[in-house]
């Protein structure tokens, strides 16, 4: 594990000092508030609190989805283009480690931002109620899409030495799985319900919007973002042996 931990404090420091962890936080942060106001609490006063609380996690699910990917560009194809890659193959550090450590380095940032934004939902306390297991679910849900964006980068990342490349296919996989609930009317069994699971928003995160948490959604999340990490660490495995 001290591998592991070696590379989130690298990763973290990296962050902290880029201008590339600063500016997402700040756009993240930017478009969850004009959101909350706009779409939560200024299109409609009579709403019940829960409802706009359903709101809030509504727009920061996807805002995480995609701060993930963003923070996730950087954390292989930057290694591959600065040629630093070669040093983490030579060094006594197993591909799994490597993955784990920058994948727990983004999340543990991403999960600073999204603290910075509780503030948003508990200025509902002004005017009604705050349910705090309707907020604990529905940040869980956030975190987990976030988590699920980052391990979708990271597979991305590895595919390229080009971050641009990168946010370009990490969202195109995104926007698949997004979208892969249109399908399901329009496919056939056992296709349709196959289409359904996969949808990585419409079928498994509105529960958390909710403020309810199913085992089953949280199954799915944590395992799309195991098969995107594994993906990444055969990715790193063959280009370590090629290399």
């Amino acid at each position: 594990m001290k591998p592991i931990g070696l590379i989130i404090r690298r990763e973290l420091a990296a962050y902290l000092r880029s201008p590339l962890g600063w500016v997402v936080a700040a756009v993240l942060l930017l478009i969850d508030g004009l959101a909350f106001n706009v779409f939560a609490v200024g299109s409609d006063t009579a709403r019940k609190s829960s409802e706009v609380i359903s709101q809030f996690f509504f727009f920061s699910g996807g805002l995480a989805e995609a701060a993930g990917l963003f923070l996730a560009m950087r954390l292989i194809a930057e290694e591959r283009q600065t040629g630093t890659i070669n040093l983490l193959f030579s060094s006594p550090i197993r591909d799994y480690q490597i993955v784990l450590g920058k994948f727990f380095a983004a999340l543990i940032f991403l999960i600073g931002i999204h603290v910075l934004s509780v503030y948003m939902p508990l200025m509902v306390l002004l005017h009604g109620k705050v349910a705090k297991g309707h907020l604990l679910a529905g940040y869980l849900g956030v975190i987990l899409m976030g988590s699920t964006g980052l391990a979708i980068g990271m597979f991305a990342s590895a595919l390229t030495r080009s971050q641009l490349v990168a946010i370009v296919v990490g969202a195109a996989i995104s926007v698949a799985l997004l979208l892969s609930w249109l399908l399901a009317p329009v496919t056939d069994r056992p296709f349709d319900q196959f289409f359904s699971w996969l949808a990585l928003w419409n079928k498994h995160f509105p529960s958390f919007m909710r403020g309810s948490i199913s085992l089953q959604d949280l199954a799915y999340y944590v395992s799309m973002t195991y098969v995107f990490l594994f993906a990444t660490t055969r990715v790193l495995e063959s280009r370590r042996w090629s290399s």
